[in-house]
């Protein structure tokens, strides 16, 4: 199977029901959970902020904490100044709403990425009932693996942010020496998060030794598609259906094992040929 076959059947697995599902309905409940308490807080600081204001209105003296933080302090008298006004009021209100919604849909997204991987496993199996059935499912992911990969990675990633530095100061270059840390976090996660839950230790070293540049290549290709605006709401399930595609294939070869549609394939061209 060439490249451009194995991103087809990636593009059709994702399409289908089951990795719908999971594509977008942790997702959806996300997002309407976390607006839900937006809007009550949102509530509660403006019913507050009234207050304040009718109290400053009144000719009050404006009592704050001063131990509050310094933001803090500077938006609650903002806001008086600026809601005295009915123009200015509806602006901060404007304003409010417009980035609190905005910031809400990214941190939506984050925990939905973080939701998608633990149903790795998930993903996986409903890939490997569908097309690789015929290969043993080895599933060795751990907690306490996963943090030390994690762990290990990160720190590896702010020790590349630092030997980078120099290149930092350098037009264009300095583009390609920020991305390449996060790339490496991007590619070192993405790949243990995979293989390391359809096959063995051994299986997958010499597989990736095998297969080191391509895998690479791969990953690289799905960090430029993340990088696209808003196709992080539902590109995390592809990349995993994706590389786990690239897995299976690979772990096929090694195995020497074909499946039962090049098995019939297979018979098929030899009846043909006697």
């Amino acid at each position: 199977m060439n490249e451009f076959s194995l991103i087809a059947r990636s593009i059709n697995d994702f399409f289908s029901k089951p990795m719908l599902k999971i594509a977008f309905i942790p997702l959806l409940v996300v997002i309407i959970l976390m607006y839900v308490i937006f809007f009550m807080a949102a509530d509660f600081g403006f019913s507050a902020l009234q207050d304040v204001i009718a109290a400053a209105q009144n000719g009050d003296e404006i009592i704050v904490d001063d131990n509050a933080p310094i933001f803090f302090i500077c938006f609650v008298y903002l806001a008086v100044f600026f809601s005295k006004y009915a123009i200015t009021s509806w602006l901060v209100g404007f304003l409010f709403y417009t980035v609190g919604s905005i910031f809400i849909m990214m941190f939506s997204v984050f925990l939905t990425l973080i939701i998608v991987g633990f149903l790795t496993p998930l993903i996986l199996k409903i890939l490997h009932k569908k097309h690789y059935s015929h290969l043993e499912f080895y599933d060795r992911s751990t907690i306490s693996g996963a943090l030390y990969m994690l762990i290990k990675s990160i720190l590896i990633m702010f020790g590349l942010f630092i030997l980078l530095i120099p290149v930092y100061f350098i037009p264009i270059l300095n583009i390609i020496a920020f991305n390449i840390p996060f790339y490496y976090l991007f590619h070192k996660l993405l790949n243990y998060d995979v293989s390391s839950t359809i096959m063995s230790k051994e299986d997958y070293l010499i597989i990736n030794d095998k297969n080191t540049t391509s895998f690479r290549l791969r990953t690289l290709f799905l960090y430029f598609v993340s990088m696209i605006p808003f196709i992080t709401l539902f590109s995390a399930v592809f990349y995993i259906i994706y590389i786990g595609n690239a897995y299976f294939k690979a772990l096929e070869r090694f195995k020497g094992v074909k499946s039962s549609k090049e098995n019939i394939d297979m018979i098929k061209n030899e009846t043909l040929i006697k």
